[in-house]
């Protein structure tokens, strides 16, 4: 446990808490724990992990651009439906792409874990593109995939990381739960003609 890690994980914290509140700053608090991140990712041979604090941080600008135009739209963030088809066909297309990425990884690395690594990089990267779409289903992918990683970071003894990611299970649980409210609220408001 590294004062690195204590730090990454305090700011992932409040990453995530203000994602859940649907707060704007969300994004500059995850920014800096991809950040953090993807150098202690590098420093355990997790490349996948890595790779994916990359394309977090890519992603990080996407989301908060799609919630800003959102929400000079709408003035809140509003949550979006997506079709059981969709899902489907993207949760296919990240088994795939995670497939593919692991036998890279495997091939040509001498990463630690290639091929659940990948998998859950990119699940992940599902997840996170349906936060930045504001989809709800983003916080049932991530229960389940923050489960996953639990296990993965107890493997490789970054103990204090797979707390924080036992903690994310709690808080995308709470997420999920939270959203379905403002769902309501919001859907409420468009039948009430407010």
């Amino acid at each position: 446990m590294s004062p690195l890690e204590i730090f990454a994980v305090i700011i992932s914290i409040i990453g995530v808490a203000l994602t859940i509140q649907r707060n704007m700053w969300c994004w500059l608090f995850n920014f800096f724990a991809f950040v953090l991140y993807a150098y202690l990712f590098f420093e355990f041979k997790l490349y996948g992990e890595t790779i994916l604090q990359l394309f977090f941080m890519v992603m990080n600008f996407y989301g908060f651009y799609h919630w800003l135009k959102g929400k000079q739209q709408d003035h809140e963030i509003r949550i979006e439906p997506i079709a059981l088809k969709m899902v489907i066909l993207q949760m296919a297309l990240a088994a795939v792409g995670g497939l593919l990425f692991g036998l890279s990884l495997h091939y040509f690395t001498d990463a630690a874990l290639p091929m659940l690594d990948s998998q859950l990089a990119a699940f992940s990267l599902l997840a996170t593109y349906w936060t930045s779409r504001k989809h709800i289903a983003t916080w049932v992918l991530w229960v389940f995939v923050d489960i996953v990683y639990v296990g993965m970071f107890i493997y490789k003894d970054l103990f204090l990381t797979a707390g924080l990611y036992a903690a994310f299970v709690g808080m995308a649980a709470f997420g999920w739960w939270q959203w379905e409210q403002v769902k309501k609220q919001q859907q409420d408001k468009v039948l009430n003609g407010i």
